[in-house]
């Protein structure tokens, strides 16, 4: 009787195994990938920064059939834009729970689908990026690897599915110029990349007459400006490109923060500061600190220091994160320094040294100079914000007025050398300014600034304007080989992307 009794509960044991694997089985054969109409509304108004209407427009379509994955992958977008650019460190614990819940919730879709190993890889993608921002890099190194793999998978098995050639040519351009100090890594992981191949990719992307090439246009076109702008290095390209395709700079906000940004970088401040106060102000979209972030530059470099002060003080006050904050600092001090308000200059910098991290290169920089006992020069220091502004005939007229004899320190004559020579490099004044740069190497190539290293960047590209790209390349190297300087990471990065322009690889 116990022995019949023992069989009959393992019967009944393996009885309910089976439904319970039947009934998985049949859960996630319900399971879809559709990108329907209302999910591309949804979509449209994230790429825009518009996430009021967006999220409305994914619980609509997560009523209209709640096993479509779709709505799961664009929360995700949601979620990631505003930690990207906010660091929270708070929102950056639930979205980590959030993510592993999606993650999960992704791979129980149909692998039939073309949108399975898709969605997974962005999803691990945008983990990745936001691991970076936390300086979880070998986090972030691995889920590098893993969207990599899914995508390069995807594209074997999807071939015509044009967004593969989105994602395979993010990772392909980035992978492919990663600074010197994270080769290793990549090695270790396995990860190739080709910047001239995936910049290739993006371009094929967002001039397809795909569908969903159409519908991911806006995304596509973003990521190609920023990759070719500081890539490539073609920032004409970039600012002809935004005006013949008549970019959205007012209603698209991801369009307006892209193009202020580049624009301030590539010292069109006038033109930043229009696009940054004729953009869509409405509460529907993201609010974000970055607005206030660019026009503390444009105010600087205007020399317009108590209004610069005031929009830096606002980007701190409401800025979550670390990367860049002991830069902007800085660059508080500076507007209370060059005031004549020293209390408030001295308190800014001790808040370089209190505050933040030195993650990025611009922030190990800020806390060199903070620590250093003495104040910068006025007259290089505003020669400095005037050539980052882009004008230049004014900082030239300024050093002219002085003359590097006017300097007794070293550091400052060295800083003379590369300043005369990069405002003439601005104004297209080649051969004046390749011996400017050339004095800047000589004295500076052993000392810890970062002129010297610079300077030989700023030759190479000379040159590979004037298409002598043996020499250029001879010169971006030398860049990469100077050791134990200020911005060194990313210096390297600029001089790596340069080569691989170059050669074309």
């Amino acid at each position: 009787m116990a022995t019949l009794l023992y069989f009959r509960a393992m019967i009944q044991r393996f009885l309910f195994c089976i439904c319970v694997i039947l009934f998985s089985v049949l859960a996630n054969a319900q399971k879809v990938y559709e990108f329907n109409s209302t999910c591309q509304q949804a979509y449209l108004e994230i790429s825009k920064l518009k996430f009021t209407n967006a999220k409305v427009l994914l619980d609509k379509a997560k009523q209209q059939n709640p096993n479509n994955l779709i709505p799961t992958l664009l929360e995700n977008y949601i979620d990631f834009f505003p930690l990207f650019l906010s660091e929270d460190a708070d929102e950056y614990a639930k979205f980590k729970v959030r993510i592993a819940e999606r993650i999960t919730l992704l791979e129980t879709g149909p692998q039939t689908s073309p949108f399975y190993k898709f969605s997974l890889s962005v999803v691990y993608m945008q983990k990745a990026a936001i691991e970076i921002k936390f300086a979880e890099n070998w986090k972030a190194g691995w889920d590098i690897r893993k969207s990599f793999q899914l995508i390069k998978e995807n594209k074997r098995n999807f071939t015509t599915f044009a967004p593969n050639d989105l994602v395979m040519g993010i990772l392909q351009s980035v992978t492919a110029v990663v600074p010197k100090g994270y080769t290793a890594l990549i090695s270790l992981l396995g990860i190739t990349g080709s910047m001239t191949e995936g910049l290739k990719q993006i371009e094929g992307f967002i001039n397809s007459s795909d569908p969903y090439a159409k519908l991911m246009n806006a995304e596509g076109t973003l990521i190609y400006c920023y990759l070719t702008f500081y890539l490539q290095n073609k920032r004409a390209e970039v600012f002809a490109l935004i005006k013949n395709k008549k970019l959205d700079l007012v209603n698209n906000l991801s369009f307006a923060l892209m193009a202020s940004s580049l624009a301030v970088n590539d010292k069109k401040i006038e033109y930043a500061k229009s696009i940054i106060l004729n953009r869509n102000k409405s509460n529907e979209y993201l609010q974000i600190a970055a607005w206030d972030y660019e026009l503390g530059h444009i105010k600087l470099y205007r020399q317009e220091f108590q209004e610069a002060a005031q929009h830096f003080e606002s980007y701190l006050a409401n800025f979550k994160g670390n990367y860049y904050v002991k830069e902007t600092y800085l660059k508080l001090s500076w507007c209370y320094y060059l005031q004549g308000n020293m209390p408030a200059a001295e308190a800014a910098r001790n808040n370089v040294i209190k505050k933040g991290t030195t993650n990025a290169d611009a922030d190990k920089q800020a806390l060199q100079e903070a620590r250093n006992s003495g104040w910068p020069n006025v007259l290089l220091l505003k020669t400095r914000l005037l050539n980052d502004g882009g004008m230049n005939k004014e900082a030239l007229q300024l050093l002219n007025a002085k003359g590097i004899t006017s300097f007794t320190k070293e550091e400052e004559k060295l800083q003379f050398n590369y300043r005369y020579a990069r405002i003439n490099d601005d104004l297209h004044n080649d051969t004046e300014a390749i011996k400017y740069y050339i004095k800047t190497i000589e004295m500076g190539a052993t000392r810890k600034e970062y002129f010297a290293a610079r300077a030989a960047l700023q030759i190479g590209e000379i040159y590979e304007r004037q298409n002598k790209k043996t020499i250029a390349v001879s010169y971006f190297q030398q860049c990469i080989d100077m050791k134990d300087h200020e911005y060194k990471n990313s210096l390297d990065q600029k001089a790596k992307a340069a080569i691989a322009r170059c050669t074309g690889e």
